[in-house]
């Protein structure tokens, strides 16, 4: 592969991790929104609701694991690929310039971070999610709690 095709490449993998991070905010706000537009309580609906989006953030810290070792492989392939490259033309192209301005900013967290990070805002989400959860059920009349 070409320094451009590496450099192409860990952008549309960024792409990829970006569009992970947006649905999973996407599902975390609608989750919450969920929850507090709900006026009756219903654990077998809460434990549902938990559950799945357990298993959702499950899947999403797997892709967004998954993407963060693209990136980081292809981090190290174009820190690998030789500072001289031949053009279509067949004249040789430095790449020193471009590579001190460009490699610098192709940052790859460790993955610890993230998963970190994904995990706890997982537990602060089923935490807020069963608070509203408890509340309902705390100031909701005998009658509908029992039901």
């Amino acid at each position: 592969m070409k320094y451009a095709d590496l450099v192409q490449l860990y952008f549309e993998r960024s792409n990829a991790l970006q569009w992970y991070w947006t649905i999973y905010v996407i599902v975390v706000g609608g989750l919450l929104a969920f929850s507090s537009l709900r006026q009756r309580p219903d654990l077998l609906t809460a434990i549902l609701v938990t559950l799945l989006f357990a298993f959702f953030a499950y899947k999403n810290l797997g892709a967004i694991r998954d993407v963060t070792m693209q990136r980081t492989a292809v981090v190290s392939l174009i820190r690998q690929t030789p500072t001289q490259t031949t053009s279509a033309a067949g004249d040789t192209v430095e790449l020193t310039h471009l590579r001190q301005l460009l490699e610098p900013t192709l940052i790859t967290p460790d993955y610890e971070g993230i998963r970190n990070f994904h995990i706890a805002s997982d537990l602060l989400t089923i935490a807020a999610f069963c608070a509203m959860e408890w509340r309902r059920r705390k100031t909701a009349p005998a009658s509908i709690v029992t039901e």
